[in-house]
């Protein structure tokens, strides 16, 4: 699914130094290559303050706690998406409401948001799924209409623009009062360990949050406010600020694989290839994802498989479904887009290292399968 071997030997030079000048430096934690890194994402995303931290789950959670909530209080997110977004809620002993998706972008649907909304609304949490930027221009009004926060995942979509009624351009992860990322290593920008980061144009939040990734500390052993142990170590973000560089690079590459893809099947009636809305810049390809039934996709896996071709299935089981959030305030019927989704899609294998020799051969497969 994903070529982590073909991408670091292309710049396995810059890599090597970066991570041998930590080493000679022994700055492991909180070293100037975090600063950098930070600094250099600043620019990149136009934000005014980016705060490393361990990981995109902890990216979450600390988001959540900055934001001074109260047990019980209500947070909005998803029904398709990974479990690490109403995880977090739940840890917090706030009560995840989950919605329904639009059934083309993946991403939430508008109109089940805003019926979801209620006086115990406080946070509102869109996902940017596989890479396409949700509609934050209708999220915002309505947050702003119902005085509630906007926290946006970005984990599966850094370098992707949501583009307003207006034209105005902004980097997703910087429209919400805080945007979160994750630096696992399958990402767009991916470390070779686990790293995360949060973004907000809020400096009073910032400082806030800057607190409590490191302990609640401000001064070495001075313990303000509650906080965690959640630090992008030195090593990642010398590693992350070298691909930094190659980003926007390596998105394009994932553009232009993800159009090959949908060239050679958008033909072929018993597919539903991945919809890009708004434009190109709107989706960054962390996944391309087509729809199939519920049968043909289960057999092409399998097929797949004998053909030893990668994929992926992202994600089997909604989250009202799972152990672990199953709740009687959770009816089935309101998640039809999410159930049909989590029965039909499979993902192709998609990153920076993909040529149009894979790329037929793959599409070959899937079309001879279906015929």
């Amino acid at each position: 699914m994903v070529d982590l071997a073909g991408q670091y030997n292309s710049i396995q030079n810059q890599v090597n130094k970066a991570i041998k000048d930590v080493i000679n430096s022994t700055s492991f934690i909180n070293g100037p290559s975090v600063l950098s890194f930070q600094n250099n994402l600043e620019k990149y995303l136009n934000v005014r303050n980016v705060i490393p931290c361990a990981n995109g789950t902890d990216a979450l959670q600390i988001s959540l706690m900055s934001l001074d909530l109260k047990p019980g209080d209500e947070v909005i997110t998803v029904d398709f998406t990974f479990a690490s977004t109403v995880e977090v809620i739940s840890l917090l002993n706030l009560t995840p409401v989950l919605v329904d998706v639009d059934i083309d972008s993946f991403n939430i649907n508008i109109d089940s948001l805003e019926s979801a909304i209620t006086k115990k609304t406080k946070v509102i949490i869109p996902v940017h799924l596989f890479g396409q930027a949700a509609n934050m221009e209708k999220i915002i009004l309505l947050a702003k209409k119902y005085n509630i926060n906007v926290i946006e995942d970005a984990a599966q979509a850094l370098g992707a623009n949501f583009k307003f009624s207006n034209g105005k351009k902004q980097k997703v992860g910087t429209i919400g009062r805080i945007g979160t990322t994750s630096f696992f290593p399958s990402k767009n920008l991916g470390a070779y360990g686990d790293g995360g980061a949060i973004f907000t144009n809020d400096d009073e939040l910032a400082k806030k949050i800057r607190g409590i990734v490191n302990h609640g500390m401000y001064k070495r052993y001075h313990h303000d406010i509650v906080g965690v142990n959640s630090r992008l170590d030195s090593i990642q973000a010398a590693i992350l600020d070298v691909k930094l560089k190659f980003l926007d690079e390596y998105n394009n590459s994932r553009k232009i694989a993800a159009s090959k893809y949908s060239e050679l099947l958008i033909k072929n009636n018993n597919i539903k290839i991945p919809k890009v809305i708004g434009d190109e810049d709107s989706h960054v390809f962390h996944q391309y994802t087509i729809s199939l039934n519920f049968k043909k996709r289960d057999e092409l896996a399998k097929y797949f498989t004998s053909n030893n071709i990668p994929y992926g299935i992202y994600y089997p089981i909604p989250l009202h479904k799972q152990k672990a959030y199953q709740n009687d305030r959770f009816n089935d019927e309101d998640f039809k887009n999410t159930n049909k989704l989590c029965n039909s899609v499979i993902s192709l294998p998609m990153h920076t290292e993909l040529n149009d020799d894979q790329i037929n051969f793959i599409c070959n497969k899937i079309i001879t399968f279906l015929k």
